[in-house]
């Protein structure tokens, strides 16, 4: 995977930081993966302090017996050169190491139960801007040509309308919608099940050099060197979902891993799931159906219909109000069956966004207009503006009224 185009403005935060050695240390203690890392530091409070800690201490953690203990105790300087090592070999590829803390860490993933303790990224993940509406994309490796095509007609779709399509790379429905991204001069991130220094497909490294230069990023959670592994794959999936406001199933059959993804989604993360409908006698879409028959996802058939159910939960997360839309099970407080209708009007006052062409739109909207009136008054091309309003409506400041925009604050 080329990797020249991954210097970005992060070059600044390198992967040697002090904090991000300690992360990476806890994760390659021995007897010690993501679940147990997390259970140690919630209970001792600190890397520092895990890697201080006695056996008896160490004991005193829920899930670490006395054997996991000692072989604790005795790693961690064994720990510390592995961790070193990873961060050097990343650094060399050009790897950004972002943790659970930093401030670059995604928000979306902030909140939720599991969520990765470490992420190695090639290229830019812009949370707070430009990726900071993300759909997830998922379906089969074994796709049908219709399965291909929707993937590539969504998949382009929503990256011209602003949203940064976030998929795992996989054949079929996956790498249909990072190229349709790309071709739309869109965002799109790759969530690999493998480490950075894999390309898995292995097709797929021009996709990847790609997305890459185009801005986008390829990110993993696991060690630079792992190899692409079936259990690799199940917990990916939940990174995909995190990362995402809302999650499309293009085409499932009953035994795909998109329908992993559609249950962490909905039932952890609390997210919104979409699913296209098929042939009801293609196997390939079964599990589609399966969601749909069952209420475990919206029916869409147009790009547009995903825009206008993901506009609530977007509008919350610019509010700042998203976690406390969508609260984990596990945190005790039950997920809303559905998102709170979103205010005509913003409920605080805010400035005006920074964008250029999103300030010239708004400007432009004193009284209702349509989109070719919005195209002579701003100058804007029809997929820039198309572009713009989207972004508008997600944050909360436009809204339709039949064919006219209208300005909501």
């Amino acid at each position: 995977m080329r990797t020249d185009a991954a210097r970005t403005r992060y070059t600044e935060h390198m992967p040697n930081s002090g904090l991000v050695i300690d992360m990476l240390t806890l994760l390659r203690l021995p007897s010690v993966g993501p679940v147990r890392a997390r259970k140690l530091l919630d209970a001792l409070g600190s890397p520092d302090r895990v890697f201080g800690a006695s056996v008896s201490r160490l004991c005193d953690v829920p899930g670490i017996g006395p054997k996991s203990a000692r072989d604790i105790a005795s790693g961690v300087e064994r720990a510390r050169r592995a961790a070193k090592t990873e961060a050097e070999r990343a650094h060399a590829m050009n790897a950004r190491i972002i943790v659970d803390g930093d401030d670059a860490y995604p928000p979306l993933l902030r909140d939720l139960p599991g969520r990765p303790m470490v992420l190695s990224m090639l290229g830019a993940f812009d949370a707070e801007d430009a990726d900071r509406f993300s759909v997830g994309i998922v379906g089969s490796r074994k796709s049908s040509v219709y399965g291909q095509e929707q993937a590539e007609r969504f998949g382009g779709a929503l990256a011209s309308a602003g949203l940064t399509v976030v998929s795992g790379g996989a054949r079929g429905i996956d790498s249909a919608a990072h190229r349709a991204a790309v071709a739309a001069r869109g965002r799109t991130a790759v969530v690999l099940g493998c480490g950075l220094e894999h390309v898995y497909p292995p097709e797929n490294r021009a996709l990847y050099d790609q997305i890459v230069d185009s801005g986008g990023c390829v990110m993993s959670e696991l060690p630079i060197d792992a190899p692409p592994e079936p259990g690799n794959f199940p917990m990916r999936n939940r990174i995909i979902s995190g990362l995402s406001l809302g999650v499309l199933v293009v085409e499932a059959g009953l035994g795909s891993g998109a329908l992993i993804t559609a249950r962490i989604a909905a039932e952890e993360h609390g997210r919104e799931v979409f699913a296209l409908p098929g042939r009801v006698d293609s196997e390939a879409i079964a599990g589609n159906l399966m969601l749909l028959k069952t209420g475990g996802a919206h029916l869409v058939t147009e790009p547009g219909d995903v825009l206008s159910l993901l506009e609530s939960p977007a509008h919350h997360l610019f509010r700042g109000s998203h976690g406390d839309r969508y609260q984990s099970p596990a945190a005790g407080r039950p997920i809303a069956d559905k998102p709170p209708a979103a205010p005509t009007q913003p409920a605080v006052s805010r400035p005006e966004p920074d964008d250029p062409a999103e300030r010239a739109v708004l400007g432009c909207l004193g009284e209702p207009a349509t989109m070719d009136e919005l195209m002579q008054r701003t100058g804007l091309s029809a997929a820039d503006l198309r572009r713009t309003v989207t972004m508008l409506e997600l944050q909360g400041w436009v809204g339709r009224s039949g064919a006219k925009l209208a300005r909501r604050g």
